[in-house]
């Protein structure tokens, strides 16, 4: 394996950089058996486990085992990744990591005491043993995100969402939060492909799917269920939040301007909300939203309806 870095060590006199240059990770270890061992038993570690997260845990465990550090940190703002692990310190090591050119982003290591030469050629070598799972786990979160992704709209699909809905169910129950589901329905929506085409009732659906993901916080989850379907799970949100948040994504659909081939382009959304009850799994609580949808539908269509009787003020009736 091999792996160029740039290394930087600072603090709060002044920061001082090393260069650092390709070496494999036997060419690194070779000069102690004890750095040897530890680093070819790393580089087998970090063999097992694809997913990034798990890596990096792993990684900065053995690391602390060998080095203890007060902190790591991994960013990666090509793949908008950023990984925090332990607290700040005047002290600091920062790897560039590529491969073939290619950045993997950088990696912090830091500590309350400065590292010493011997120690920062521990940390080199042992960096150089993450490179490759690293950049392996990334080429296995593109694969992953694509399966993921609706092709259409750029959202999570309904794969990611049978894929994630458990686990927000029992985070949610673990730990006292409420949970809410918005089912979302286009109205009318084969008027637009039959009088429009396909190709407009795709921008449509991408301008829908965009009003969604401006309408919701981060840390909601927006997903494409099928057709002109669409699923927003939203966390610490109770009844009334949900509620409201559907009404605002409702106007914000009627009030959309979507356009194509100089064309203006009506539509209106329905939405079912359900929120996260006592005796709740994932598949009841999605039920109960679907159940409301069809209420909204049945009701005249562009209308907010929740699972049992709405909070008051929380839903607009036309």
């Amino acid at each position: 394996m091999a792996a160029t870095a740039k290394q930087e060590s600072s603090a709060s006199a002044g920061a001082q950089v090393y260069s650092v240059s390709e070496r494999t990770v036997g060419g690194l270890a070779h000069e102690s058996s004890a750095l040897a061992s530890s680093t070819l038993h790393l580089a087998n570690l970090l063999q097992s486990t694809l997913d990034l997260r798990g890596l990096l845990e792993l990684f900065a465990q053995e690391m602390n085992r060998v080095l203890p550090h007060d902190g790591m940190s991994y960013v990666n703002e090509e793949e908008r990744i950023s990984v925090l692990r332990g607290e700040d310190a005047a002290h600091k090591c920062t790897y560039n990591l590529l491969v073939l050119d290619k950045s993997l982003g950088q990696l912090t290591f830091k500590r309350k005491s400065p590292f010493t030469p011997q120690e920062i050629d521990q940390i080199e070598a042992l960096v150089c043993a993450l490179v490759y799972p690293l950049r392996n786990a990334i080429l296995y979160k593109h694969a992953v995100d694509t399966a993921f992704k609706d092709p259409v709209t750029g959202i999570n699909n309904r794969a990611a969402l049978n894929a994630t809905v458990d686990r927000e169910v029992t985070l949610a129950q673990r730990h006292g939060n409420a949970l809410s589901a918005l089912m979302l329905d286009l109205d009318h929506f084969k008027r637009v492909n039959d009088s429009y085409g396909h190709l407009a009732g795709d921008r449509v659906l991408r301008a829908i799917a965009g009003r969604l993901t401006d309408c919701t916080r981060g840390s909601d989850m927006v997903y494409r269920y099928g057709g002109e379907e669409f699923v927003a799970i939203l966390s610490n949100t109770d009844s009334a939040g949900a509620c409201l948040l559907a009404e605002r994504i409702r106007q914000a659909v009627e009030d959309a301007e979507i356009c194509f081939e100089g064309i203006s382009v009506p539509i209106t959304v329905s939405i079912g909300v359900a929120t996260l009850g006592r005796d709740d799994d994932a598949a009841s609580l999605l039920a109960k939203a679907d159940e409301a949808l069809y209420s909204a539908k049945a009701g005249g269509r562009n209308r907010v309806v929740w699972h049992e009787n709405p909070p008051r003020d929380a839903t607009r009736e036309l």
